[in-house]
């Protein structure tokens, strides 16, 4: 039995049929064919599918399809024309956050919101925002480093 979802995917109306059981990461992946969410842990452990959910930050892969009907979600492609998202992207780059890359997307997606939310955060709430996140290349302090030149401006493009 499929059903009928339809909400807005990257600021565009998306209607998809899908089975009742299906992920959001799923859908995002599979029928929607945006492949720069990553399918990590699908435990919801690691943070590589993060993606947002009427702009708050979620674990793709143990979210319910049918959750998002009518809402909005972003996923790292649709960040790419938000000024924070692109400022994230960029201040990863010039800071070295960026070894293999399994993790990035997840790292933008939720710094994006971060700063968003909140512009200036401190180390302590960058941390907080990241603990759901898992980087196993960086060692953590390039992304903390992005963080902060995102914040003064310079990653901004």
């Amino acid at each position: 039995m499929t059903l009928e979802l339809s909400f807005t995917i990257n600021a565009r109306p998306a209607t998809v049929d899908i089975e009742p059981e299906m992920t959001l990461l799923s859908v995002i992946r599979d029928s929607l064919g945006l492949i720069g969410t990553k399918d990590g842990c699908n435990e919801g452990e690691c943070g590589a599918c993060t993606v947002l959910i009427d702009g708050k930050p979620v674990d793709s892969c143990i979210y319910a399809a049918l959750a998002v009907h009518g809402r909005t979600v972003t996923t790292v492609e649709g960040l790419a024309a938000s000024e924070v998202g692109r400022a994230v992207q960029s201040a990863l780059l010039e800071s070295g956050g960026i070894q293999c890359g399994f993790c990035t997307p997840g790292f933008v997606v939720t710094l994006s919101a971060l700063l968003e939310d909140d512009p200036s955060p401190d180390e302590d709430e960058v941390k907080y925002a990241l603990a759901g996140n898992i980087c196993r290349c960086t060692g953590y302090s390039q992304i903390l480093d992005a963080v902060a030149l995102a914040i003064n401006g310079k990653g901004i493009s």
